[in-house]
């Protein structure tokens, strides 16, 4: 059956797990929740008897192992209360041997906790199938108690009569089929106060197809009501295969059992008999109360709800401004980290570019003064001596004019890496951004270290100028930072459909297994005190997520660092 049946409450199932590890709760949830099922969690059975006397769920999974009330006295506890008496119970368990003991105090099923996840999935959804709406009640004229009634199938007289007497000593109705003709003639004539609770199918039989019959079974109760079908339950050899299991749930098998547990087959039979009298007993007593109490409960229901949509919307508004409060100061700390590194950068830039610029300065003073004397010389000199002169400071013009084309291009490079519009995404050059932040950082690499490049990606990504002006110029600095003696650094690029890469490698010392994870976090540094801020790869990473994108450290063929800063496509649209 499927949530489109008729009957079947829309939404997801609600799920109460109780497990006190944090770290098994949070498979169990991801595991859960990956397979459409709303889950909340508690650690332990005292919070979530609390839980339960607030919310009611559509099934509890609990751990057996708790602390303080084990699984089993929680399972009890809720047998107790006409709340929770009939409300549908998966135990699970670390160890073997525990199945009798989750069985009998209460549980509805039991796995091991190292079970197949597939079939954990299988078995939750089979002890869903049996979920009805709330206020699906029947009227006050239901019978208080009446025994369960079993239909049992199976090719062997023996063992048909063998589980009829095992299943008679709990005090169930039972009657039994030889084959699939008889066990749908059965089923046909079974109806309202008649209808069986339980069916077990031996699915191994050699006088039928124990699946195609078990489909065939299923398709009898498709059309019932949630909650008023009877129980499947498949009976196989001593270790079934995992595709056996799948191919029974499929079938609509609720259960499979193996058929030299008979034990435990009566025990699960047992739990399933015994929920379904206490749901029919449930919706007796419902049916018992007045239209005068239902319509208090109502409006007693629906004043609670108006109140608690109006304290709602209070406490909606209420966070969210102090949600828009805490966005605009995460904004603005990032701004001011962003640009405060960025100032960072630009301050040990200023050394190396103010001496970049004042040598050819210094070149073209000297040069204006040789060609000031020149021009001060051809009034009185000879035609010749006047033709050497102008030659000589023509020369000098054109070396001035180079030095000055040298200080122009610097300053439009710090003109491009500073730019103020960092924040709105364009298509960048990626070639021409790199140039720019060589010519930068030029002084830092001098002689010592060679720079190699090989742009095999696309030329222009989507980005702000922010990537490529802060993220690379730190990764750049930190490359040529870790060769003090030189060395060498590569520069690549390559484009996939998904995603453009960028790839920063050095021949340095590289970063210890043991420091990766950490050197993007703010503030951490290898280098001496007062030689970093610790800002730099931090921001940086900052400045890559907001891409949507990555930034991760690996070893380089050469043995030093390599710093790959991946893009998606898709965040050209964002």
């Amino acid at each position: 059956m499927t949530g489109t049946e008729v009957g079947v409450p829309e939404g997801p199932a609600r799920i109460l797990l109780v497990e006190d590890s944090e770290t098994q709760a949070l498979e169990l949830r991801l595991l859960l929740e990956a397979n459409g099922f709303s889950v909340e969690r508690c650690p332990s059975a005292e919070t979530a008897l609390d839980h339960l006397n607030r919310s009611q769920p559509d099934l509890l999974v609990a751990d057996y192992h708790l602390p303080g009330m084990n699984g089993d006295e929680l399972i009890r506890q809720m047998r107790l209360s006409l709340r929770t008496r009939a409300l549908p119970v998966l135990m699970l368990t670390g160890g073997n041997g525990g199945e009798r003991q989750g069985l009998e105090s209460g549980a509805d099923a039991y796995l091991p906790k190292s079970a197949d996840r597939d079939l954990m999935i299988l078995r939750i959804r089979a002890l869903l199938r049996e979920r009805r709406p709330a206020g699906d009640a029947e009227g006050p004229g239901a019978a208080a108690f009446r025994r369960g009634r079993i239909l049992v199938i199976d090719g062997s007289a023996t063992y048909r009569t063998f589980l009829a007497g095992l299943m008679g000593q709990d005090g169930h109705h039972v009657s039994s089929a030889d084959g699939p003709e008889a066990a749908l003639a059965a089923l046909d004539a079974a109806a309202g106060d008649d209808a069986f609770d339980c069916v077990t199918v031996d699915l191994l039989g050699h006088a039928y197809d124990g699946l195609a019959l078990c489909r065939a079974i299923s398709q009898r109760r498709s059309g019932q009501a949630a909650g008023a079908g009877f129980h499947l339950v498949g009976i196989a050899g001593s270790d079934p295969a995992k595709d056996f299991l799948v191919d029974a749930f499929a079938a609509g098998a609720d259960d499979v059992v193996s058929k030299s547990d008979a034990e435990v087959l009566a025990l699960r039979v047992r739990g399933f008999v015994r929920r379904r009298l206490l749901e029919e007993d449930d919706r007796r007593i419902a049916g018992q109360f007045g239209e005068r109490e239902r319509a208090v409960e109502r409006a007693r229901a629906e004043a609670e709800a108006a109140e608690a949509r109006a304290g709602l919307a209070d406490a909606l508004e209420r966070a969210n401004r102090d949600l828009a409060d805490a966005n605009r100061q995460l904004t603005e700390a990032q701004s001011k980290l962003v640009q405060a590194a960025k100032m960072a950068s630009l301050g040990e830039l200023v050394a190396g570019i103010a001496h970049e610029i004042n040598n050819p300065l210094a070149f073209i003073l000297a040069h204006q003064g040789t060609v000031e004397r020149l021009l001060g010389e051809l009034p009185g000199a000879a035609p010749d001596a006047a033709d050497r002169a102008v030659q000589k400071a023509r020369q000098r013009v054109a070396s001035m004019r180079m030095g000055l084309t040298r200080i122009q291009d610097l300053v439009l490079n710090l003109r491009k890496f500073s730019r103020l519009d960092e924040g709105e995404r364009a298509l960048v050059n990626v070639p021409e951004a790199i140039d720019t932040v060589l010519a930068l950082i030029q002084h830092k690499l001098g002689e010592r270290i060679a720079v190699e490049r090989a742009f095999a990606g696309r030329t222009e990504i989507h980005c702000t100028p922010a990537l490529l002006n802060q993220v690379v110029m730190n990764i750049l600095g930190n490359a040529a930072d870790a060769m003090p003696e030189g060395g060498t650094i590569r520069i690549t690029t390559q484009s996939s459909p998904d995603l453009d890469e960028i790839r920063i490698s050095d021949t340095g010392p590289g970063i210890p297994e043991t420091l990766r994870e950490r050197i993007f976090e703010p503030f951490f540094t290898t280098k001496p005190v007062g030689s970093g801020t610790g800002l730099g790869l931090a921001i940086a990473y900052s400045v890559v997520q907001a891409h949507s994108g990555s930034l991760t450290v690996e070893t380089a063929p050469e043995g030093g660092a390599c710093f790959v800063i991946g893009i998606p496509r898709q965040a050209a649209s964002a």
